[in-house]
C-alpha cells in the first residue's frame, strides 16, 4: 500500500488515500461510512496512535494497521470504530474505575453520559477532533499534557543527568569546590532551568552563587527548604528519574477524568503527598497551612468525613501500636521522665483497671508483641496532641490536632506522624470553625484552654473533610510533582497498564 503521507506540490503534508478507501463510503458499510470520509478516518487512526500524549497506551485499544484498510476496508472500519469507542470512553470516564482504599477518588460519570458522545463519534465528519476535545475536557488537562510531553522528551534525549550524593550525612554547601558533583549538578539543572543552561560559570568546579540560586529555585519548586544546601532530600529530588514523572503525570491525567466536583460550600482539603491543608469556599482559599502526615510505615488513610467536634486540652489515649513501638523504648530508657511528661500506665487486676507506678515495672522484660498495659497521657503542655483536637469521625481513629513540637513544621519532609494530621495553625482553623458555632468565641476558648480542663465543643455546622492523595498539582503555569510517598501512584499506574477484557458490552449499556 502507498504511504499514508505524501507531499503536495506546495510542500505541505497531505494524506494519500488508499484506492480501496477512495471508493464511495457506502460501498464499505459501517456506522462511520456514511458521514466520515477516508481522509478523516486516517486522521482518526493517527490520533488513536497518539493516545500516549493523553497518558493512555495505544496498544490497549486494538488499533488496526493501515494496511488492513487496503486489504479489508469493512474490517478496518469496524476495528477502527471499536478502538475509537473504547478510547473515547476512557478519555471521558477514566481508564481506572476503582482502587481499594481510594475513597478520595470519586467519579461522577452520570454527569458525563457516554451516549451523546458516542452518537457524535458516529456522526461527526472529524472524529479525531472529537477525541481531542474529550482529552482536554478534565480541568488542568492541557497543562498536564504539556508536562507529560516535556517529561517524555527528556527521556528521549537521554534522561536527566544524575548527581552523585555526598558521602554519609554530608551536604554540598555553597562555595564548595567539587570536581565531580558540581559539574554534574550544573548539567542536571541545565536540563530544566534555562538560566543555568545559558550561563557560563567562571569556575565550573565551584558551587557558586548563580548555581546556588538555581538550587534554591529547584528546592522551592519541590517544597524543600530553599537554603541552597544540598542534602539527602535535595539529592533524592534531583535524581528522581524522568520515567517516574511520566508515570505520575499519566496517573494525574486519568484521576481527573469525570472527577466528581467538590462538595458545595466550605470544605477542608488535606493533600497528603504535598503535606498541606486548605480550607476552601466558593473557589477561594480561606486558610493554607503545612501539616505533618503519617510516615510510610503508618500511612495516613484516605478519608471523606466531616469535622464534627473540637476537644480542648485533650488527654491522649495511646493506641496499642504506638505504645509498644514508640513509647516502650522510652519507658525502658527513663520511666520517670515519661511520668513527668504526663504519661500514666494502667494494668488489670481482678478484672479492674488499676494505675501502676511506671518506675516499679521491669520494662526490659515487657514483650512488645503482647503489650500488657494501657497508656494514657494527661492534658498539658507536653501532651502529644497539644491543646486542641479536631474530631473527624472515622473507623481508623484518625484526627487532626495541635502539637507541642512546633519546630517540626520547618522541615521540608513532614511525613513522620503515626497517621493523624498535625496542624501548623490549629488556632486559625479553630477561628473558622467558630464562625458556625453558637455560644463559642475566642474569649470562651481562651478561658477553657487556660483552665487546663478537658472540654468538648460540637461544631454547629460540620465541615466536609477530604484526606486525599494527589502528587501532581497545577499552580498557575507550573506543574508541581511530589514524591509518591505511599506508592499509591505506582499502584494506580499498574491498574492503568493492566490488560482488560473487551468492554464493548459495558459501553453499550451506558
Amino acid at each position: 500500500m502507498r504511504s499514508l503521507l505524501a507531499l503536495t506540490l506546495t510542500g505541505a503534508v497531505a494524506l494519500a488515500v488508499p484506492a480501496a478507501l477512495a471508493a464511495p463510503p457506502a460501498a464499505h458499510g459501517g456506522v462511520h461510512a456514511a458521514v466520515q470520509g477516508p481522509e478523516a478516518l486516517l486522521r482518526l487512526a493517527d490520533r488513536l496512535r497518539r493516545l500516549g500524549e493523553d497518558g493512555l497506551d495505544p496498544r490497549d485499544y486494538g488499533i488496526p494497521a493501515d494496511a488492513l484498510a487496503e486489504a479489508d476496508p469493512v474490517a478496518w472500519r469496524a476495528a477502527l470504530r471499536q478502538a475509537a469507542t473504547a478510547a473515547l470512553a476512557d478519555l471521558l470516564h477514566g481508564r481506572v474505575r476503582d482502587l481499594p482504599g481510594r475513597v478520595d477518588l470519586r467519579r461522577d460519570t452520570g454527569a458525563l453520559p457516554l451516549a451523546p458522545w458516542m452518537a457524535e463519534l458516529a456522526a461527526t465528519p472529524e472524529p479525531a477532533a472529537l477525541l481531542d476535545r474529550a482529552a482536554l475536557l478534565p480541568g488542568e488537562a492541557a497543562a498536564l499534557k504539556r508536562a507529560l510531553a516535556a517529561a517524555r522528551a527528556r527521556i528521549a534525549a537521554g534522561g536527566l543527568p544524575q548527581v552523585p550524593p555526598m558521602p554519609g550525612t554530608e551536604a554540598l554547601e555553597p562555595g564548595m569546590a567539587d570536581p565531580v558533583r558540581v559539574p554534574a549538578l550544573r548539567a542536571r539543572l541545565a536540563a530544566t532551568d534555562l538560566l543555568v543552561a545559558t550561563r557560563q560559570p567562571e569556575d565550573p568546579l565551584v558551587y557558586d552563587e548563580a548555581l546556588v540560586a538555581a538550587v534554591r529555585r529547584f528546592q522551592a519548586a519541590e517544597a524543600l527548604e530553599a537554603d541552597g544546601r544540598i542534602g539527602r532530600l535535595t539529592f533524592a529530588a534531583l535524581n528522581r528519574p524522568a520515567e517516574v514523572a511520566v508515570r505520575q503525570l499519566r496517573v494525574a491525567l486519568d484521576m481527573r477524568r469525570a472527577a466528581a466536583p467538590p462538595e458545595a460550600g466550605r470544605r477542608i482539603e488535606v493533600n497528603i503527598p504535598h503535606q498541606r491543608l486548605q480550607v476552601v469556599e466558593a473557589g477561594r482559599v480561606l486558610l493554607d497551612m503545612t501539616v505533618i502526615v503519617g510516615r510510610p510505615a503508618r500511612a495516613t488513610p484516605m478519608l471523606r468525613t466531616r469535622l464534627a467536634a473540637v476537644q480542648f486540652n485533650p488527654p491522649w489515649g495511646v493506641p496499642e501500636r504506638n505504645a509498644r513501638e514508640d513509647l516502650l523504648p522510652k519507658f525502658r530508657q527513663n520511666p520517670r521522665a515519661m511520668m513527668e511528661k504526663g504519661f500514666r500506665v494502667y494494668g488489670f487486676a481482678d478484672g479492674q483497671r488499676v494505675e501502676i507506678d511506671p518506675t516499679t515495672i521491669d520494662w526490659r522484660s515487657v514483650n512488645p508483641e503482647r503489650f500488657p498495659y494501657v497508656i494514657r497521657q494527661d492534658a498539658g503542655e507536653a501532651n502529644a496532641l497539644g491543646r486542641i483536637k479536631f474530631v473527624i469521625p472515622n473507623t481508623e481513629d484518625i484526627f487532626m490536632h495541635d502539637t507541642p513540637d512546633r519546630h517540626l513544621f520547618r522541615r521540608a519532609e513532614r511525613a513522620f506522624s503515626s497517621g493523624c494530621i498535625r496542624l501548623e495553625k490549629p488556632m486559625e482553623l479553630l477561628d473558622i470553625v467558630l464562625q458556625g458555632t453558637a455560644g463559642w468565641d475566642r474569649a470562651r476558648v481562651d478561658n477553657v484552654l487556660a483552665s487546663r480542663q478537658t472540654a468538648a465543643m460540637p461544631v454547629g455546622r460540620p465541615i466536609p473533610v477530604r484526606l486525599h492523595y494527589t502528587t501532581v498539582v497545577v499552580e498557575g503555569p507550573e506543574v508541581r510533582i511530589r514524591q509518591d510517598l505511599y506508592g499509591l501512584d505506582e499502584a494506580y499506574a499498574r491498574a492503568l497498564d493492566a490488560p482488560r477484557l473487551p468492554r464493548m458490552a459495558e459501553l453499550r449499556t451506558r
